[in-house]
């Protein structure tokens, strides 16, 4: 008997550990559900109904491959070892099968868990599939790990192989398990369906935009390559044109791999991973830079730990005030693309990338608060929300990771809305306040409407700016220059 342990890889298609276990005896399906060490996680409310629908899905397709699939509680991740080895015992499994996972407290737990197994005779297998190309296997010639993104992908790229390529097909159904040994009730009071996991969650949240399983997925993927990957390059920054591929919460989950985005987009650039159409060798890229962020978290542990990645901007001497935190995260600042951005993420569980962008800055540089802060209630709000993904794009923006953006540059919330925005169409959608300045557009005077606080008769019910853009600029430069 054979166990797979799902996590962050809810999928049947391109799954290396369920392909080898199905493919070497009767195989057993389950995932821990560990609602505490979410919490401390940050696992906010969309991603849990995301998980409980994606969790629905899985559980269909596991049963059409005739693998038995069971939730077993685990709150914490310290539970998991006791839980997984009292099931292997039941099942007299030999095997416990899982995907990869990168952050620290993940990478803990699986050591632990290793442990405890192989003390009782079964083994702990790990399988590739947490990133395209696996932390490690893209290195300077001397061995140590890249810290810069540009030297890194031209690395990735040139060492990619065949099977990086090619994602797996999705196992054949493995005959009939036979009942299962009678588990004991250590066991079946730790098993949960999924109502009883998910009783307090409104699994209804967003689910029309974000529907579960990776049939959607990969049906998005095949819409995107197929029909927007070719414009990307270009329209991706638009926040209020459907430029992005919008798959980044099948990624997180792992409805959807990285290999099989990959593998969608070589084949719609020619089978190039490069070179190609400009569209599609950009969201390669992208794919990269997810990549790029999971090698940082394994190389340098100590940002798992609410560290900066350089060290001396931990002594940043970060605001605290909860005034223009709560204005930030409500979007009230005053400033219509930061505001829209947040409203957007508070309304739906997802934001535009360039907006990511442009709201972080606003928080680390303009207010000078901890970007820490941010990334948290980002983590707590986003329905994709990924831990690598989530502190590289911060710390990019904060100044204070790897490849980060220079201290000195700060995005101008203007210039960002005007160049990103300029019909103020996604402005608009999301600050219905500024609708009787949408006729200044199209004047001499349209870029009151990006400052509203140039005529506020215009829109008497939005916020003054909470922070003039010149000096919060100076302050943030004098703050990184005082290190």
């Amino acid at each position: 008997m054979q166990i797979v342990w799902f996590r962050n890889d809810l999928r049947c298609r391109d799954h290396a550990a369920l392909q080898s276990a199905i493919a070497a005896d009767s195989t057993v399906a389950v995932f821990l559900w560990a609602r505490e060490q979410w919490q401390n996680h940050d696992v906010g409310p969309a991603r849990l109904a995301f998980l409980r629908r994606n969790l629905a899905a899985l559980a269909s397709e596991l049963e059409a491959l005739n693998v038995p699939f069971r939730i077993l509680e685990a709150q914490r991740f310290s539970a998991a070892p006791d839980r997984l080895l009292t099931l292997a015992k039941q099942l007299k499994a030999t095997v416990v099968h899982a995907v990869e996972e990168f952050p620290l407290n993940e990478r803990r737990r699986d050591s632990q868990v290793a442990r405890a197994l192989e003390a009782q005779g079964t083994a702990f297998c790990l399988h590739p599939g947490g990133a395209i190309r696996n932390p490690g296997s893209v290195t300077k010639d001397d061995g140590d790990p890249y810290t810069v993104f540009t030297p890194f992908k031209r690395r990735w790229l040139s060492g990619l192989n065949d099977a990086e390529r090619r994602p797996l097909k999705k196992p054949r159904a493995q005959e009939a398990v036979d009942p299962l040994p009678r588990l004991s009730k250590d066991v079946t009071d730790s098993c949960l369906d999924l109502n009883s996991a998910f009783d307090d969650v409104d699994a209804s949240l967003h689910r029309s935009l974000w529907p579960g399983g990776e049939s959607e997925a990969r049906r998005r993927l095949d819409r995107f390559t197929k029909q927007r990957a070719f414009a990307y390059a270009d329209a991706r920054d638009f926040a209020a044109e459907p430029g992005t591929s919008e798959l980044s919460p099948y990624l997180s989950c792992g409805a959807l791999s990285g290999r099989q985005a990959l593998a969608a987009a070589i084949s719609a650039n020619d089978g190039r991973a490069a070179n190609g159409n400009p569209g599609v060798d950009t969201w390669i890229s992208e794919l990269v830079w997810r990549d790029f962020y999971r090698h940082v978290i394994v190389h340098f542990p100590h940002v798992s730990k609410r560290r900066a990645f350089k060290p001396a901007t931990d002594q940043v001497a970060w605001r605290s005030d909860q005034e223009q935190l709560r204005a930030w995260q409500t979007g009230t600042t005053g400033y219509p693309m930061v505001d829209a951005g947040m409203r957007q993420l508070n309304a739906t569980g997802w934001m535009h990338n360039r907006l990511r962008m442009i709201c972080a800055m606003f928080l680390s540089k303009h207010l000078l608060l901890d970007w820490r802060e941010g990334e948290r209630y980002f983590m707590q709000q986003l329905v994709d929300g990924d831990f690598a993904a989530n502190n590289g794009g911060w710390q990019w923006s904060a100044s204070t990771g790897t490849d980060a953006q220079p201290y000195f540059r700060v995005f101008n919330p203007t210039t960002q809305a005007e160049r990103f925005d300029p019909h103020g169409r996604f402005i608009l959608e999301w600050i219905p306040e500024l609708a009787a300045s949408a006729q200044i557009l199209t004047t001499r005077k349209r870029k009151a409407f990006f400052e509203p606080w140039q005529n506020p008769t215009l829109s008497p019910d939005y916020p003054a700016p909470i922070v003039e853009h010149k000096a919060a600029r100076e302050r943030a430069i004098a703050a990184f220059k005082a290190l």
